[in-house]
């Protein structure tokens, strides 16, 4: 099964953002991940509109945009028009996320769900008719650098059993190491958020790094 090889760029070198991305672009990346946070559903904050259009220039690769923020529909038409494919929400910020799963695909851009650790399968069951991408965060989201929560690894054997139903592509982000590709890959996962556990900061190139992840 193809691995999506999806690297989040709130990792990268913005010392040279540009020759990042033209890197990771050239080593095989498959999805851009920019990861968009307001300081108040999660408690840090992210990447802005201007590294969304930044890294939409540089490269044709598809992007996506993951909206750690409140009320993301209002958002919506800003994220599809800076350029972004794919526009993930969070069902817990917004008030009625089946309306902006629909407006997402309205601005013919692909929707997604990003569920927390603590969300449940059964909570977001009903939006499922409408997701195109479906991730589960394996870490509370908002900061770089945690540890896996293996207890969502049950989660994930449920929603692989969905998939065939319901038609998602089934993603997974956080503390991501070639270790757990391999094994989430086997149980049938399909795309890897990839931060500093398995791609950036490291010694050998993205030329290198990528393609070997990909065949593991």
């Amino acid at each position: 099964m193809k691995k999506l090889i999806c690297p989040s760029m709130m990792c990268a070198n913005f010392d040279c953002l540009k020759a990042e991305v033209e890197a990771l672009d050239q080593a095989g990346t498959d999805i851009f991940h920019i990861d968009i946070m307001d300081g108040s559903f999660v408690p840090n904050f992210g990447m802005g509109i201007q590294d969304v259009a930044c890294i939409r220039r540089l490269t044709k690769k598809p992007v996506d945009a993951h909206l750690m923020i409140d009320n993301p529909g209002n958002y919506v038409e800003l994220f599809a028009e800076l350029g972004a494919d794919i526009i993930y929400i969070h069902p817990e910020a917004d008030v009625h996320p089946a309306r902006t799963l629909d407006k997402i695909r309205a601005a013919g851009k692909k929707a997604g769900i990003a569920i927390n650790p603590g969300t449940s399968v059964e909570t977001i069951r009903e939006l499922l008719p409408l997701t195109d991408y479906l991730m589960v965060m394996t870490v509370n989201p908002g900061f770089a650098g945690q540890k896996y929560l293996d207890f969502v690894n049950k989660k994930i054997e449920t929603l692989v059993g969905m998939k065939e139903e319901f038609g998602f592509n089934l993603m997974v982000d956080g503390a991501i190491s070639p270790q757990k590709i391999e094994m989430l890959s086997a149980m049938g996962v399909d795309g890897f958020v990839l931060g500093t556990s398995a791609l950036f900061g490291k010694e050998e190139s993205y030329e290198v790094i990528i393609p070997r992840l990909k065949q593991e």
